[in-house]
């Protein structure tokens, strides 16, 4: 992984508002239509140069797919991997409607309720007919090596066609579909340590093709999210993300730390976020991961004071803190001069060798949701190229 050891390096979160034509295929595959597989194909790899290409124009360094193949990263893996069926729900089991369903959403219910996104969620869900989810009833093994190797292929040819700096894929950690608040409901393995183990080991096929194809390995942690939806205390949050952590630990145990990086995430959406669990009472869990970059939100009315936990903090030598320096959830376009503000504020307290500029979330975690308008979402990362070379120049 790349340092900012000449300049303030510049990176993202993952999700970039995909094209018009991949969009479309994208929500009719959702829709359950039948599409040309060929002619999606050519979409995607034509996107992903597209893609590409805008970030480095915007002065982003070190790019990625925009995850254009995906319509969510949240559920992408359930294509790659089998022993997965849609079945049911056991009783009790929550809707998978994230914190629409959770504890914040119960404080401010008017909120939510007004929120666009979210009325569409729950009127998909509504009530008619039983909650239907994808649940494990069979062995677990990862099949989806075909479509993860065009995906490596078209970012690969894209990042070296328009002179990126360095390429990077997401994931998602195996205990983001394993057992656990979230996890998926196991009707097969005898315990979810077993369930657990199973789900490392298919994702490790993942993990390692992408590091071995030269390509930084990103794994997207949610854990920041559980305060706000389930959990009530943060013991029980520090001892799911311990375990996660754990399982994490052993299913990259053979790639290098230094080829891997971590978003921490806290929800890529607007909301209140009153009840996120502070960066100081987890930090020490995440500084135990084996990857070496670290990203976090840093930019919201929530979270930007908490660079200033990075004072009483002793990083482990290697590590690399990806601060988000770019609001995800507003169509707000932050000025450069506030981007280097964020950026100098960093690099005064780990040392600017450690520290790359980066965005609180992704920018289209579900495709098309158009949190924020997708001009205005480049304009965001433009920002972010021109504020890191203003916090450049007065630091190098």
């Amino acid at each position: 992984m790349k340092r900012s050891t000449e300049r303030m390096l510049t990176t993202h979160t993952g999700s970039l508002p995909r094209t018009p034509t991949v969009l479309d295929y994208l929500r009719r595959t959702m829709a359950g239509e039948t599409v040309d597989h060929d002619n999606f194909e050519t979409a995607v790899r034509v996107g992903v140069q597209d893609v590409v290409a805008a970030q480095v124009a915007a002065g982003l360094d070190l790019v990625n797919d925009g995850e254009m193949s995906k319509f969510s990263f949240a559920n992408y893996n359930m294509g790659r991997l089998s022993g997965f069926s849609i079945v049911e729900a056991p009783a009790n089991t929550p809707a998978p409607s994230g914190h629409l369903m959770g504890i914040e959403a119960a404080d401010y219910p008017e909120f939510f309720e007004r929120w666009a996104f979210n009325q569409g969620a729950a009127a998909s869900q509504g009530s008619q007919g039983p909650l239907m989810v994808p649940t494990c009833t069979g062995p677990v093994t990862y099949t989806g090596t075909d479509a993860l190797q065009r995906d490596i292929a078209n970012l690969l040819a894209a990042a070296e066609a328009a002179g990126a700096l360095e390429p990077f894929m997401s994931a998602v950690p195996s205990t983001g579909i394993a057992s656990g608040v979230g996890g998926t409901p196991n009707l097969y393995y005898s315990s979810d340590e077993e369930f657990d183990t199973a789900m490392a080991d298919a994702m490790r096929v993942e993990y390692e093709a992408i590091v071995d194809a030269g390509i930084v390995l990103q794994l997207d942690c949610n854990w920041g999210v559980l305060y706000r939806v389930a959990m009530n205390s943060l013991d029980e949050v520090r001892a799911w993300m311990a375990h996660s952590i754990e399982v994490m630990n052993y299913a990259t145990r053979n790639i290098d730390p230094d080829m891997m990086r971590i978003h921490l995430c806290w929800g890529a959406d607007e909301a209140p976020h009153h009840r996120d669990v502070s960066l100081d009472a987890i930090v020490d869990l995440m500084l135990t991961a084996r990857p070496n970059g670290l990203g976090v939100v840093a930019s919201n009315g929530r979270h930007e004071w908490e660079w200033r936990v990075w004072e009483d903090v002793k990083v482990p030598d290697g590590k690399v803190i990806i601060p988000g320096v770019i609001d995800s959830t507003t169509n707000i376009i932050e000025h450069p001069e506030t981007v280097a503000e964020r950026l100098t504020r960093f690099a005064k307290v780990l040392g600017k060798e450690n520290v790359i500029g980066g965005v609180d979330c992704g920018l289209d975690t579900l495709a098309g949701s158009a949190q924020v308008v997708p001009r205005i979402a480049w304009k965001k990362l433009e920002a972010l190229g021109e504020g890191a070379r203003l916090a450049s120049s007065q630091l190098y």
